[in-house]
């Protein structure tokens, strides 16, 4: 039998009642979702377990999600240099555990808690303890990260994930992507953070809602509205109304869209939305911005998740 790409697969059920069935597929490599529906209605970009994930589809980002610039950053006045990841720009991206497995630590019908470690190597000379939660809920599903400092110095970190997200069957040219946000990165031709602007009339404007299929945004987002219970939410709903929402907590202030035309459909390539909740900007091991420090065996916590919405 021929190995998954993406190792385990941990199937997860909840019977919700009136609103049907929620189910997941939750992959031991980058404890990535591969599959997320409710009542038969899928909520992210679903991909076969004999296919890795196609443009990081589902995983999570850490010790930083999206790039550091060039793969340097400096530590103390000293030069670091991470493993350059993405050619393309000459960046390292999406941090040090997307294509490693985690260890199941407990599971249960409704969800599964993953751990992994980051251990020193090339520009990294730190040691974090990592955990991933996923559990079902009534909606759909609420993800919790942990890190935990096991370096015996001040470390830094930052943490987001990468779901390509989906409304049923609608087709992804007609889902309305919805943010308020009225502040938008700019960025260098090596996609790095060079500035912000504000949205207001220009074509990154989410806050009326804005057509996926008459959007090019490979945006991240700052000055993120929330709602009255703190929480921030990007929703995309197609013609009738029905669509899906991801909504981050205080801990994730950042939110990245990304329009890929580059996405596997079928026999070629198509549109695809992905919307990634970060905890802090591409390049933040420079800038410093969002970027977090933990004292030695201090742990944080944080939570964002994916839900149905109706009309």
């Amino acid at each position: 039998m021929t190995a998954a790409p993406t190792g385990g697969q941990y199937h997860l059920l909840r019977h919700a009642g009136p609103d049907g069935v929620v189910e997941a597929v939750v992959t031991e490599v980058a404890a990535g979702i591969r599959e997320l529906r409710v009542a038969g209605f899928d909520l992210t970009e679903p991909f076969p377990a004999s296919e890795a994930p196609a443009g990081a589809n589902g995983i999570v980002l850490v010790p930083w999600p999206n790039r550091v610039a060039g793969g340097k950053w400096e530590l103390d006045g000293t030069a670091q240099q991470l493993d350059v990841s993405e050619p393309k720009y000459g960046n390292a991206s999406h941090g040090l555990l997307r294509f490693s497995p985690y260890r199941v630590v407990s599971q249960t019908e409704t969800s599964v808690l993953q751990e992994a470690t980051i251990h020193p190597q090339h520009g990294w000379p730190f040691t974090l303890e990592t955990r991933v939660h996923h559990e079902l809920v009534d909606d759909g599903i609420r993800v919790t990260h942990e890190i935990t400092n096991r370096s015996g110095v001040r470390a830094p970190f930052a943490v987001g994930a990468h779901p390509y997200l989906r409304a049923g069957d609608t087709p992804a040219e007609d889902l309305v992507i919805t943010l308020d946000a009225a502040t938008a990165f700019t960025v260098d031709d090596k996609r790095i953070p060079n500035g912000t602007e504000p949205v207001a009339g220009t074509g990154v404007d989410l806050r009326a809602g804005r057509r996926a299929g008459d959007s090019d945004l490979d945006t991240a987002y700052t000055d993120v509205t929330p709602d009255a219970d703190g929480v921030r939410r990007t929703t995309m709903h197609g013609p009738e109304g029905d669509g899906v929402q991801l909504w981050q907590d205080e801990s994730f202030p950042y939110v990245q869209v990304f329009t890929s035309r580059e996405f596997p459909r079928g026999d070629g390539k198509g549109l695809a939305v992905a919307v990634e909740p970060m905890t802090a900007p591409a390049d933040a091991l420079n800038s410093g911005e969002g970027l977090r420090w933990l004292e030695p065996d201090e742990t944080w916590t944080g939570s964002w998740g994916i839900r149905r919405v109706w009309s």
